[in-house]
């Protein structure tokens, strides 16, 4: 009994001693930072990020740079409160389409956007340097991404498609090489048909689209008239006149003998020429 009451004793002091570090510990820490407050930003629900005050950190999983900023991104984010703004990363292997419409070309890229206004972060990429381009606002001797460039553009829309249409692209050919086994040359042939069939299908659409908005004018009236310059314009029109009268007056085939009108080039111009059929050249 003796034993086992000693043996309490002891846990029951070690488990107090362990206690007193852990409080001793948590009151050292700094009295204004909190708990972390990083938000994840995906296709889905971006433009939450045209409201408010945003830092904005595109990562990817597989960058030494990333993973490297990546504890102090962490730190900065428990500042986020006490700052008045948001901290929020975006992975780019995952969200193909914001990659896209922020044009990212290098890793890591950070922005900051304050009520839609969306500017680029150059500076250090320590934590005191975050806290102090937010505090001091630095932000405001950046010059502000054109709104051509902004990611609601119309451009940057289609950029966020096509960098989607990639992704799906990438994902088809890893499926077919590595699940179906279709070897790395045969998935290029199956796509470079697929885009042959679609260029093919596209200008057919497009072809009738033009010719319903713009028709010919080989169907508009007078279309041969325009085409003829303006002194055959006038003989043709009186060639038609005497035509018509002709209906009118029978006695015309006494006249020609049944003779026929055609054209004929002369001298490398187009003329009209009057000829009786089975009457010679000279005596038209």
């Amino acid at each position: 009994m003796a034993c086992t009451y000693t043996r309490r004793v002891r846990m029951t002091a070690s488990a107090c001693v362990f206690s007193a570090l852990i409080a001793t510990c948590v009151m050292q820490l700094p009295a204004s930072a909190k708990p972390g407050n990083l938000r994840l930003i995906t296709d889905g629900d971006w433009e939450k990020i045209l409201t408010g005050e945003w830092m904005i950190e595109f990562f990817a999983p597989w960058c030494p740079a990333c993973q490297q900023l990546q504890p102090v991104w962490n730190e900065f984010a428990e500042w986020g409160d006490d700052l008045g703004v948001n901290i929020a990363k975006v992975d780019v292997t995952e969200q193909p389409g914001l990659s896209g419409r922020f044009v990212i070309t290098a890793l890591p890229t950070i922005y900051h956007c304050k009520d839609g206004v969306f500017r680029r972060y150059q500076g250090g990429r320590s934590k005191d340097d975050f806290l102090s381009f937010i505090d001091e606002k630095k932000w405001q001797s950046i010059e502000p991404v054109s709104s051509w460039f902004g990611p609601s553009s119309i451009l940057m829309k289609a950029m966020s498609a096509l960098f989607k249409l990639s992704m799906f692209i990438r994902h088809c050919h890893n499926y077919l090489t590595e699940q179906l086994g279709v070897p790395v040359w045969g998935s290029y042939g199956i796509f470079g048909l697929a885009t042959l069939i679609s260029g093919l299908v596209l200008g057919l659409f497009l072809v009738f689209i033009a010719d319903f908005a713009f028709p010919s004018r080989r169907f508009a009236p007078n279309y041969h008239h325009r085409k003829l310059p303006a002194g055959q314009v006038r003989l043709l029109q009186q060639l038609e006149d005497e035509q018509e009268a002709d209906g009118e007056e029978e006695d015309d085939d006494d006249e020609y003998g049944g003779k026929t009108e055609e054209w004929q080039r002369a001298d490398g111009a187009d003329v009209l020429r009057r000829r009786g059929v089975g009457v010679p050249e000279e005596d038209t």
